[in-house]
């Protein structure tokens, strides 16, 4: 009964309506914003990310965490690997902490991950195109245009 009457003054015209604030920015927005280089960033989402990260400590130790890896990933800084481990295993994100933990498990493979040129990128596409032709061909054609296709199509 109480909530008909608070409601029945919004409905004749007594009263005001809250007014209604700017749309929070979804998750995808911020996860973006956090993985996006700060140089790259453009203004408008860098202001946007600052007011987030000034109302949540956490998501803004967060987003330290995560550019301190990208720049380890984009330059090769593999040496910095365990430090950064440490780092995040002692913070209270317990996500992070539980990321931190599993990449300890292999260590020195994600280490020459960070740091050696190697990559099995160019193997890891030519199967992803192989699945896919294989899939696009499925129940269609003969081995023999599969074998064909899969030759022709570089």
């Amino acid at each position: 009964m109480a909530v008909q009457r608070h409601l029945r003054r919004y409905r004749t015209g007594r009263g005001h309506a809250p007014a209604v604030g700017p749309k929070p920015p979804s998750v995808r927005e911020v996860t973006s914003w956090i993985t996006t280089h700060p140089e790259h960033l453009r203004d408008e989402g860098a202001d946007k990310l600052h007011r987030p990260r000034e109302r949540d400590a956490e998501l803004d130790r967060l987003t330290g965490h995560v550019r301190k890896f990208a720049a380890m990933m984009t330059g090769r800084h593999g040496d910095r690997l365990e430090d950064w481990i440490a780092d995040a295993e002692q913070d209270t994100l317990a996500p992070l902490a539980s990321f931190a933990h599993n990449l300890r498990r292999d260590l020195d493979a994600v280490r020459n991950g960070l740091t050696l040129p190697h990559s099995s990128g160019a193997g890891e596409g030519n199967v992803n195109r192989l699945k896919m032709l294989k899939r696009q061909m499925f129940g269609r054609a003969s081995l023999d245009l599969l074998r064909k296709r899969v030759l022709l199509a570089r």
